[in-house]
């Protein structure tokens, strides 16, 4: 008798049972995006910089937030945007979010962005996200985010040289171990941008990498 090929849970399932179980921590929140998305000395700086980047625009602009999680940091940049999607794949999650936070401006919605179709918009931001999925899942979301102006990518990547993009079954853990990151220039994406621009980094304490976050001009 053959036996049957283990095969990975679905991301949406995952990620519910990541916040369910709070194996990001927080056990003191109902739910919990992780301390990259908590702590201060991480959070404050990477809000300066998207804010003066939104700030910089001759007109605000229609944001995508893929992956926004608990929305502790989205909810300090909608009021610099036209219009705000904030998206993740967790139906519970969002339905938290829509009695939290409330803005003429803001919309919640509950998609999954390695299969389903992205609402329109200009600039794209994806924080911590693209890190915890698979090549392919990768490579669905990058397909939609080619039509976007901007994207805003924060990776957490080695310290030092490393080999990128080495494939991972999507879940609560990153590349990390395997010496590897999230290079959306490199092979097998090979995203085509026209300008990209480091924003800034966090060097994490205890070896523990870097948070990098860049701006890339699309088209």
């Amino acid at each position: 008798m053959l036996k049957k090929t283990k095969q990975p849970w679905q991301t949406k399932a995952v990620m519910a049972q990541i916040y369910n179980m709070h194996l990001w921590g927080g056990t003191e929140f109902d739910f919990y995006s992780g301390d990259g998305s908590h702590n201060p000395e991480i959070i404050n700086p990477y809000c300066d910089v998207l804010i003066a980047f939104l700030k910089s625009q001759k007109k605000p602009l229609i944001v995508c937030d893929l992956g926004c999680g608990d929305f502790n940091i989205g909810k300090h940049l909608v009021k610099h945007c036209q219009s705000y999607f904030a998206i993740d794949i967790v139906e519970k999650l969002i339905d938290r979010n829509k009695t939290l936070f409330k803005e003429k401006t803001l919309e919640f919605l509950c998609l999954d962005i390695t299969k389903d179709k992205l609402p329109f918009g200009e600039c794209v931001i994806l924080r911590q996200v693209l890190q915890h999925l698979s090549n392919q899942e990768i490579q669905h979301i990058l397909k939609q985010i080619q039509c976007y102006k901007y994207l805003v990518l924060t990776e957490h990547l080695p310290l030092g040289s490393f080999t990128p993009n080495k494939d991972i079954i999507s879940g609560q853990g990153i590349r990390l171990k395997q010496n590897s990151g999230v290079d959306i220039l490199k092979i097998p994406f090979n995203f085509k941008v026209i300008e990209a621009k480091t924003l800034s980094e966090h060097i994490l304490e205890n070896n523990k990498g870097r948070l990098v976050t860049r701006l890339y001009k699309v088209f």
